[in-house]
């Protein structure tokens, strides 16, 4: 049975077409080389609501993996995970904490990641950084477990 992805990038100058959406395109990659099937990619801007809303539309009737790129430092507008809460119904800390702690070995920056894992009916969402390198460090991190969240979210048994 085929799982599925979606990628929502989160940025201001993406939507304004200031800034090249490499991350997003790396993450959709990635997944496809994983074997995921990535149904849809999708830009917002940054913000609480633009993001919470992008969310809704994404998990709506979805069962699978969603990601983020983008929005999870300390910048004004990096609201990512803020967003993120608004939406889901449980939090999955230990996979945003083995994110940051995989960056963090690789980079003393990743200590500053904000990004917040959770899940929302059968979807799982995990916030991941902006910049490439980041976002596929922090995935490739967390891929281990998808599958068997993906499977319990759908009413699989644990094992």
């Amino acid at each position: 049975m085929p799982l599925f992805a979606k990628v929502l990038t989160v940025s201001d100058g993406v939507v304004a077409g200031t800034r090249d959406d490499s991350s997003g395109r790396a993450l959709s990659q990635r997944l496809v080389d994983e074997g995921f099937v990535v149904v849809e990619h999708r830009i917002t801007e940054d913000g609480i609501e633009p993001v919470a809303a992008a969310l809704r539309a994404l998990v709506e009737g979805f069962a699978g993996l969603v990601v983020t790129t983008g929005g999870t430092g300390f910048g004004p507008r990096d609201l990512t995970p803020e967003g993120t809460r608004a939406v889901i119904e449980r939090e999955a800390p230990g996979l945003a904490e083995a994110m940051r702690l995989i960056s963090h070995g690789r980079n003393a920056n990743g200590m500053l990641s904000r990004s917040v894992c959770g899940a929302v009916g059968q979807a799982l969402i995990c916030n991941l950084p902006g910049s490439s390198k980041g976002a596929i460090e922090c995935l490739e991190a967390v891929l281990p477990a998808v599958p068997h969240a993906l499977d319990l979210l759908a009413g699989g048994r644990p094992h």
